[in-house]
């Protein structure tokens, strides 16, 4: 029996409830490989130094059933094998040793699975030792795993930290709306002063590793560690304790679950190459979130309005015709849009009553149950702020609707389309929550937003949800690291971005005119135009991402230098 199905068949018979509360994901060995083989497993393969093998020590500090301590385990043992065999000398017994590897589990039965596949794989290793040089090989002293919760135990209690030891695992990924009380309360303990509430559950993983290892380690985590942010508390805490990125894999699907995930490996040797946080080879530079733009060419982004109304300031299509048809409600009807509205060219309706009198409205009965729904379910909330916009139950909770033509810029994009995908609406249109807004007289925000520059941005410092980028402006507006832009150069950019609004067609969506296998060649080419000049804007060489993303954190380090010595 491969000792790896026994961790697979465990998963699969676990309740899916279960799994989610506890972040657990069966990890593949091709995801072990690519953690352990650059963590140690290939510099000890060049090196072929048997000594240095036989010293490895090893611990998975979330081992689940043992996926790493078993590749981990079987790999030391097959170079062992490859040196001997090529050496000639006949061996008394293997020097790699199971009672050199350590794991700390929370869930009792995958720690025991963990203990029984580690001892099929001795068995395997020893038989095949035995086939090779003809010496039985007896079993050796099992590995050490402990049931508990690594964020709560001292790991030096489990094994002791040195230079020969490496930590890499698959930690359980929880994000923060998912989190258990409890869960939290382990963040926050692990991470004392520096803890943030937008760090996913696995980052306690990060800090505890931080604190305890002498040598090189590695962990699979979820893709939001390098996103949002986040990112500044994470790895700036890793890089003010003298650790630095070895290697990393970028955002990939996991296999059979809809999760992205990264693998990170740190080490305090000094590194070749380079990576910064957001796994960029560029500036090492952490993005913190601005209450202003950081570039002076750059307006203010809001959010839209919020209306904590349970559905009664909002008008279902089930509800429109009762709602067009009341002669009071029908005079506040307005359509109200968020970013799958826009994107999607959907219908959607809401009542807004801003600077409307309550006694007009309460004159019409429909309008009268609505209103007085949410001022009981705001006086009901557990929130101070909500029960206090009771006394006004017809307003949005908040307000931020401009009074001009206005920019709308999606909260969220989809992560297979090229361009992101705004659009100009009257301010007749009520903007949601879920759509950002801006005045753009000229055109020169549309522009900018519309290039491949600003998605790469996105991308590399926005938040996503699941693998679709997320915008904010603190995060990603605001930070823009957009040049003085002069006129001239503003004229032709807004030039450009005119000639992407007319290569698109009116009747459609922008979702079917920027899906990739049907966006039109006249379209692209407007696009690509643009990006042509705003690339150079922000002294992009080269048309692909990833010389976008290194000119862009090159331009926010010279903004924020050149800033904060001003300050």
């Amino acid at each position: 029996m491969d000792p790896l199905t026994l961790g697979e068949a465990y998963q699969a018979s676990r309740d899916p409830v279960v799994r989610r509360a506890f972040g657990e994901h069966y990890t593949p060995e091709s995801v072990v490989l690519r953690t352990l083989g650059p963590l140690f497993l290939d510099s000890l393969r060049a090196a072929s130094d048997l000594d240095r093998i036989a010293a490895v020590r090893f611990l998975d500090p979330a081992c689940g059933c043992g996926n790493f301590l078993v590749v981990a385990y079987r790999e030391l043992r097959r170079l062992e094998l490859e040196i001997l065999s090529r050496s000639g000398t006949a061996p008394v017994l293997p020097r790699v040793r199971l009672e050199n590897l350590y794991g700390i589990e929370v869930d009792a039965g995958a720690a025991r699975i963990a203990s029984e596949a580690l001892r099929l794989v001795e068995r395997d290793c020893n038989r095949e030792f035995s086939d090779r040089f003809g010496v039985e090989v007896p079993p050796g002293s099992p590995a050490t795993i402990v049931v508990g919760n690594a964020l709560t135990l001292d790991w030096a209690s489990v094994c002791a930290p040195s230079s020969s030891l490496f930590v890499a695992g698959n930690p359980p990924f929880i994000g923060t709306k998912e989190r258990s009380a409890n869960q939290t309360a382990d963040l926050r303990a692990v991470w004392g002063p520096r803890y943030s509430g937008l760090l996913d559950y696995v980052s306690g993983w990060f800090a505890k590793a931080a604190a305890y290892c002498e040598s090189d380690w590695a962990f699979v985590a979820t893709n939001s560690i390098v996103q949002g942010q986040g990112v500044p508390t994470l790895f700036g805490a890793m890089f003010d304790a003298g650790w630095r990125i070895d290697f990393a894999h970028r955002p990939f699907t996991w296999p059979a679950a809809a999760v992205h995930c990264v693998i990170v490996g740190f080490t305090r040797r000094p590194v070749s190459t380079p990576l910064n946080a957001y796994l960029v080879d560029g500036p090492d530079v952490l993005v913190t979130p601005r209450r202003t733009p950081l570039a002076p060419d750059l307006p203010p982004v809001r959010a839209g309005s919020k209306a904590v109304d349970w559905g009664y300031l909002t008008v279902s299509p089930t509800d429109y015709a009762e709602v067009a048809a009341d002669p009071i409600a029908s005079s506040f009807l307005r359509r109200y849009c968020g970013g799958e509205e826009l994107i999607n060219a959907l219908d959607r309706w809401c009542l807004w009553f801003d600077g409307a009198p309550l006694d007009l409205l309460y004159r019409s009965p429909l309008l009268a149950t609505r209103l007085n729904a949410v001022r009981d379910l705001r006086l009901s909330s557990p929130k101070a702020a909500t029960r206090a916009a009771a006394v006004t139950p017809h307003l949005f909770h908040e307000r931020r609707q401009p009074s001009v033509p206005y920019l709308g810029i999606p909260q969220t994009f989809t992560d297979n389309r090229a361009y992101a995908t705004a659009a100009y609406l009257p301010p007749e249109v009520i903007a949601s929550i879920k759509l950002f807004t801006a005045p753009d007289p000229d055109g020169f925000l549309f522009a900018l937003i519309s290039s491949a520059a600003f998605l790469a941005w996105q991308k590399t410092v926005g938040g996503r949800m699941k693998s679709d980028p997320s915008f904010t402006n603190t995060v990603v507006w605001n930070t823009l690291p957009l040049p003085p832009v002069p006129p001239e150069a503003r004229h032709r950019v807004t030039a450009a971005g005119k000639g992407v609004l007319s290569a698109r067609k009116p009747n459609a969506s922008l979702a079917s005119q920027y899906a990739p296998d049907t966006i039109s060649a006249r379209l692209l080419c407007a696009h690509q135009k643009l990006d042509a000049l705003v690339d150079h804007l922000f002294g992009v060489t080269e048309p692909n991402d990833r010389a976008r993303q290194a000119a862009l954190l090159t331009r926010y380090a010279e903004l924020t230098a050149r800033r904060s010595f001003s300050r």
